[in-house]
């Protein structure tokens, strides 16, 4: 809700009257505490002093505490103790131990620890720790030595299929021979020529003549097949 000049003119004579912030925005209605505490602030408004003072409450208990303590039996009767001359003697032979001890007496020794029993451990039982991910921790006594590596595995060639088993496969190619394919390599029988290679190709004479082959002069060349749709491809 707004502040107006009605509004604000209720506020400046309720807060100079003494009213509490929490009355006057009970009595204003639609407003809290801290708006009105922030509206006289801004407006300039007499400050007021803290209702709670600082330290008072704990004063006020520590003052308690010793009126308390002061009006039971128990404290009365140790006042009453303390001026007799007997409490005194005590109280001084307890502020001097070493006087009341006699100089020929050796000190009193401090018993050793006793060490703590252990449980007695069952034949058989064996406690372990489970670590992350269920496997079981070893113990310092429970390490084994190594294992030592597996040997080698000797590397057997597969036997060749009886389509290729007197043919040249890839395994036997180098320079000297020729590597024409013969056939598709997805079907069993796919294999290389394995002729004399011709000397500086890779290919023996006869496919040489086949895979090197002059090129026609330009007059002599058939014409490109036409375009589909008889047109370029336009993209």
């Amino acid at each position: 809700m707004s502040w107006t000049e009605e509004r604000i003119d209720h506020l400046k004579s309720m807060w100079k009257d003494g009213a509490t912030a929490s009355e006057i925005a009970e009595k204003l209605g639609g407003v809290s505490r801290n708006a009105v505490i922030g509206k006289a602030h801004r407006l300039g408004l007499e400050a007021r002093p803290s209702p709670v003072k600082a330290g008072e409450e704990k004063q006020q208990a520590a003052a308690a505490r010793t009126a308390k303590a002061q009006s039971s039996p128990a404290a009365q009767s140790s006042s009453t103790a303390q001026s007799s001359p007997a409490a005194q003697s005590s109280s001084a032979a307890k502020a001097s131990p070493a006087a009341a001890v006699p100089a020929d007496e050796p000190p009193a020794r401090t018993p050793a620890p006793q060490p703590q029993r252990q449980r007695p451990q069952q034949e058989g039982v064996q406690y372990r720790s489970v670590g992350p991910g269920g496997f079981i921790r070893q113990g310092p006594g429970d390490q084994q030595a190594p294992i030592p590596p597996a040997p080698p595995r000797r590397l057997i060639p597969a036997k060749p299929s009886p389509e290729v088993a007197d043919k040249t496969s890839l395994l036997h190619l180098n320079d000297r021979i020729c590597k024409w394919p013969m056939g598709h390599p997805g079907e069993p029988d796919f294999h290389f020529c394995g002729q004399a290679a011709n000397p500086g190709y890779p290919y023996c004479v006869a496919h040489c003549g086949v895979a090197y082959q002059a090129q026609l002069p330009r007059r002599d060349r058939r014409p490109p097949p036409p375009l589909p749709f008889g047109g370029p491809r336009v993209r």
